[in-house]
């Protein structure tokens, strides 16, 4: 473990035994997918608390983690806040891309654990945040790449977002890991390996380095710069004994 992850585990450790000692709910930043893998690997210890995450919407990449003190009044609010941005003029707006817009982010000098996913559309960009910096990102994003812009608050219950999924059904051999993936991503089982024993394949937040980890339904598989998929259904037989599977694969 190096010395960053030393600190993050200690970091969440606190945020924990702050919520037990004062009776509070208390969140992280926004992890990333190697540090959703510590706080999970740190669960059972912190166990005289209630443990959960969420980004902001379902199938969150970037997520915060919540410490929630053992007590039925206390329901977690996460102080997450949905921007919109849009260009001024659509007419003359670019192709802008998630890297266009995180970037645009940074040269305002904000940290990447106050962000949380960046939703991609056509020709605007839902951006997931720290409540505290919210205002701050709606004065001050003006421009992205040459764009000129405007951002503002979106209102939860005005939010609603369905993530884009190709539909992708086959069969595998078992349910491993190493099938799903070939299927998902169109690969040889080989070829994949070195994701795998690499460290870039995370299933529901957690890094698996097994090829043979076997997988359920609901299971969302995340791998390190090719995308992620959700195991949708695992279903019968076929007559050479190898099971029919759905995959929803985000786009």
């Amino acid at each position: 473990m190096t010395r960053e992850e030393q600190q993050l585990e200690k970091r969440l450790a606190d945020l924990a035994n702050t919520a037990y000692q004062r009776g509070i709910v208390t969140y992280s930043d926004f992890l990333n997918l190697n540090e959703q893998h510590i706080f999970h690997s740190i669960r059972p210890k912190l166990s005289f608390v209630k443990t959960e995450s969420f980004g902001g919407y379902e199938a969150a990449e970037r997520q915060m983690a919540a410490f929630v003190p053992d007590a039925p009044m206390f329901c977690p609010e996460y102080p997450i806040v949905c921007v919109r941005i849009e260009p001024l003029q659509k007419k003359f707006a670019e192709s802008l891309s998630h890297r266009d817009y995180l970037g645009a982010l940074l040269n305002l000098g904000l940290d990447r654990s106050r962000t949380g996913d960046i939703l991609v559309e056509e020709q605007e960009a839902f951006l997931f945040c720290q409540e505290r910096i919210a205002d701050f990102i709606c004065e001050n994003l003006t421009r992205v790449r040459h764009t000129s812009v405007m951002a503002k608050r979106v209102e939860r219950e005005g939010f609603s977002y369905e993530p884009r999924v190709e539909e992708r059904t086959g069969t595998v051999a078992s349910v491993r890991l190493d099938s799903l993936l070939s299927l998902a991503f169109g690969a040889s089982r080989s070829s994949l390996a070195g994701q795998i024993e690499g460290g870039k394949v995370f299933v529901n937040g957690r890094l698996v380095t097994s090829e043979s980890c076997r997988l359920k339904e609901g299971d969302l598989i995340s791998v390190r710069g090719m995308g992620r998929f959700r195991l949708q259904e695992i279903g019968g037989q076929s007559k050479k004994g190898r099971s029919y599977v759905t995959l929803c694969k985000y786009i």
